[in-house]
């Protein structure tokens, strides 16, 4: 039945990701934004599960679909669902790399439903779990990092949204002797790919979005990984609006605990465009082809899966690796 669970889930996410590319480097990002929500929206009520979006586009007077609260599912199992139908809407508007569409799912009421704030960040991979934390030094993470994964700090990258706020991150990280990749957009990415052999990214930091800090918890719970998160509040009613929300202690560290409070968590994202943890959807002349992560903390497993959707046919399974 799990396995069953999550090969339902890859199929929103395929979806997503297939409506999303046919607007690649065409320029419009809320069209493309637009076509993954509704063809996500579209593959949930094909499901047996009463879910509820507990991440989504927006408040309900914000988002026509996926919005945080609305219910999907034709009904069966209680589920949170966290969404975002397509993580980079700029790179898939512009043929950039790293564009996903991802969710998380998880039992219901485990989910944090994550104000609409910003929330500062740290993720590293496994092999690292234990060396960072959100309020040591950019300087003290990179050279911890560095000490458990037996490298010259010289070897170690550090993944950071180019935003004029990481300024002054930037500017320690360099001093610090690690190489830094930048990236304009996508940070459930950039935090995953810490935990990713092959992607090169060994340390995220840095202020992005508190609903993308969810979905990048959730991964890392499942792949055992490390993501403490801390939110930075811009107004008075977005600390209200955090109190009203959160089961968390809000002016405290978020744990992956806090944040995903159960073992029976997955998630799943498929590519939309090329990126270094996985490849864009190709179109060819008699279908198409997606590249998906489906990781299940439950099992303990990490699937890179491979699907051909052939044009007038059911799909079929390439490779599960």
């Amino acid at each position: 039945m799990r396995t069953t669970r999550i090969v339902e889930m890859l199929e929103v996410t395929e979806a997503a990701a297939l409506a999303a590319a046919r607007w690649m480097g065409k320029g419009d990002k809320d069209a493309a934004d637009a076509a993954a929500v509704e063809a996500m929206r579209t593959s949930f009520d094909e499901l047996d599960i009463s879910g509820e979006i507990v991440i989504g586009e927006g408040e309900r007077d914000e988002a026509p679909m996926l919005y945080i609260g609305e219910k999907v599912g034709a009904g069966g199992e209680e589920i949170d669902i966290a969404v975002d139908p397509l993580e980079g809407t700029n790179l898939t508007a512009y043929g950039q790399p790293n564009s996903l569409a991802v969710l998380a799912f998880a039992p219901k009421g485990t989910l944090l439903n994550a104000p609409d704030t910003y929330m500062w960040k740290i993720a590293t991979g496994p092999a690292a779990a234990d060396a960072v934390h959100i309020d040591a030094s950019p300087t003290e993470n990179v050279i911890n990092v560095a000490k458990a994964l037996k490298r010259p700090v010289e070897d170690i990258v550090v993944c950071i949204l180019e935003r004029e706020r990481h300024n002054d991150l930037i500017a320690e990280v360099r001093r610090a002797g690690a190489r830094i990749r930048l990236i304009s957009d996508g940070d459930v990415f950039g935090a995953v790919a810490t935990a990713i052999e092959g992607t090169g990214i060994h340390l995220y930091m840095g202020a992005g979005g508190s609903p993308e800090g969810v979905l990048a918890a959730a991964a890392m719970r499942c792949i055992g990984g490390c993501f403490m998160g801390r939110f930075e509040f811009r107004s008075p009613e977005e600390r209200e609006r955090a109190i009203s929300m959160s089961k968390c202690d809000i002016d405290g560290v978020l744990t992956m605990d806090c944040l995903v409070g159960t073992d029976e968590a997955a998630f799943i994202a498929t590519g939309v465009t090329d990126g270094e943890m996985l490849r864009g959807v190709k179109y060819f002349g008699t279908g198409s082809r997606t590249h998906s992560i489906a990781m299940d903390n439950k099992t303990g497993t990490v699937r890179f899966i491979e699907t051909v959707y052939r044009t007038g046919t059911e799909k079929f399974w390439v490779r599960m690796d």
